[in-house]
């Protein structure tokens, strides 16, 4: 294997590996540097920016040190450095279990087990499920799996491209510290700020990428291309997320769906504009939300493999001809 080739070939063993087994059962990495992470915030809280600042900097800083650090290990080593990059892929994307969780979902709706659905809610979205209905439910798993598309699925993809080993622990660590501690509650109101900032800065570019997606592999859900990308430019501003507006109209569009609404959190609500036009989601459409999303992520696999090979290929022309120039000027 070519040096040139390694993170190319371990992006897609990665997917490969979550495609066929989905997330770790046991001792999943993530959870395990959510856990290190809780400690450290116990050590850091102070209910203002500055210690989540300090906070954000050193849970993220540790794991991107460490990706720098296998990095210029394995320099000369592609085959340890594919295999290093694979089993960091395999540990930060969710694709499959995202389409797995949606599926089921759609299954209990299906069957009219409205309690079953409210019971498993919880692994998509943070929403209170206890009063909601077959088409709130149905919309709450479609919109996660809208931005989940591009939050564990397209985005580590992009950071892994354009990044390799950093970008991918970074990119998951700053994911999961925004699902921590950069919602909004008395306790990280200010604490989170940081955190919430910086996984919104990481998610600019993949969350478009995400939408561009979407709407070029709407067809494969008998959905309009030029639906998709109607609904997407008209609405994607309206969410008061910077970023899940861009994939979640995107997602209406393609499914011909109305999403937004109010949404019931434990102990607060928010009312979000209506996304897209058409019927409230059903049973259905959780089904087609799942099959595009997993076209998504495939067409993200293969632009991010070429986007790592081209950044590899350069990287390699660049310190060949500096080498050549430090040779020649020694003449």
């Amino acid at each position: 294997m070519g040096g040139k080739a390694a993170d190319a070939v371990g992006l897609l063993a990665g997917v490969a590996l979550d495609a066929a087994f989905g997330d770790p059962r046991r001792f999943h990495p993530v959870a395990g540097f959510g856990t290190a992470a809780g400690a450290l915030e116990r050590r850091l809280y102070a209910p203002h920016r500055a210690a989540g600042a300090a906070f954000a900097a050193v849970a993220v800083g540790v794991p991107v040190l460490a990706g720098v650090a296998a990095h210029v290990a394995t320099r000369h080593r592609p085959v340890t450095r594919a295999v290093l990059v694979a089993a960091a892929t395999w540990t930060v994307l969710g694709g499959r279990t995202l389409r797995h969780e949606a599926t089921t979902m759609a299954k209990h709706l299906k069957q009219a087990d409205l309690e079953a659905a409210r019971g498993r809610l919880n692994h998509l979205c943070g929403r209170d499920p206890s009063t909601l209905d077959e088409p709130e439910l149905a919309r709450a798993t479609v919109e996660s799996v809208a931005e989940n598309t591009s939050d564990a699925v397209v985005a580590p993809l992009f950071w892994g491209a354009v990044a390799g080993l950093p970008g991918l622990l970074g990119y998951r660590a700053a994911n999961t510290l925004d699902a921590m501690v950069g919602h909004r509650s008395p306790r990280y109101a200010r604490f989170g700020t940081a955190a919430a900032r910086l996984d919104d800065a990481l998610n600019l570019v993949p969350s478009r990428l995400t939408a561009a997606l979407t709407i070029l592999a709407a067809p494969t859900v008998n959905g309009s291309r030029a639906e998709a990308a109607r609904v997407w430019r008209r609405d994607r501003a309206d969410h008061p997320s910077p970023n899940a507006g861009q994939c979640e109209s995107s997602m209406a569009g393609a499914l011909g769906v109305r999403l937004g609404g109010r949404n019931v959190y434990f102990g607060r609500s928010e009312v979000r504009p209506f996304l897209g036009d058409g019927p409230r989601p059903s049973a259905g459409h959780i089904k087609r939300a799942a099959k595009l999303s997993g076209t998504v992520g495939l067409l993200a696999a293969g632009l991010a493999a070429t986007v790592a090979a081209t950044r590899a290929g350069v990287a390699a022309a660049a310190g060949h001809a500096v080498r050549r120039t430090r040779r020649g000027g020694g003449r």
